[in-house]
């Protein structure tokens, strides 16, 4: 696990916690079960899909009829609630991740989420409740963050914006290192996501105690 920038360098606050949400805390069906669903590969599906249909759904530009209608290049048709079933039935928390958010939150830590997601995020709300450890304050189809994805620097703008607080003061989790980089390029402290242990041997070293 990799990280930048000092944690919570400003005197006498609190550092604020920015959690990645796919294949951070939950595990992301996307790579596996999606193409499972329609008997393809990963790279398959990838091939055959709309260049863009899935970022624009991301960020609230397409509705999910519009994705179902354009996801595939070819214009192939499929049972769009099926896939949204498959897709709950395979959102699960990442081992130890609810654990780790429970400690952190009775640490006291304001923790948000910053995620490239699509509505959808509200069925892993209703399956996981997330709510319970953070909030969806930062998701790219909707609110401060709609229409804007990571890593562009738009994004963390956006939510330094609403937080009326120096990044310097923000903490910031993903998986991707593209996030990371410019998360700190941002002035924030920035940890590659690994796995759990990983993340609170670095938050520790940050100087977050819980």
């Amino acid at each position: 696990m990799t990280a930048a920038g000092p944690a919570g360098n400003v005197p006498g606050q609190q550092p604020v916690i920015l959690m990645d949400i796919m294949d951070t805390i939950v595990s992301d069906p996307f790579f596996e079960h999606m193409p499972r669903f329609f008997n393809l590969t990963f790279k398959e599906l990838l091939a055959a899909k709309h260049p863009t249909a899935w970022v624009e759904f991301e960020n609230d530009h397409i509705t999910q009829q519009q994705l179902f209608d354009k996801f595939f290049a070819d214009g192939r048709q499929f049972d769009g609630q099926a896939l949204i079933e498959h897709m709950v039935e395979h959102y699960r928390y990442i081992d130890g991740m609810p654990e780790l958010l429970q400690r952190l939150k009775q640490a006291g830590y304001t923790m948000h989420a910053m995620s490239n997601y699509p509505m959808w995020y509200k069925l892993i709300e209703q399956k996981l409740q997330l709510s319970q450890y953070l909030d969806w304050t930062f998701v790219s189809c909707t609110g401060p963050m709609r229409g804007l994805r990571k890593p562009a620097p738009a994004a963390f703008e956006a939510v330094t914006s609403h937080l009326q607080l120096p990044p310097q003061q923000l903490v910031f989790v993903d998986d991707r290192q593209p996030n990371v980089d410019a998360a700190a390029q941002a002035g924030m402290a920035a940890v590659l996501f690994t796995g759990t242990d990983a993340l609170e041997q670095r938050l520790q070293q940050l100087g977050l105690e819980f």
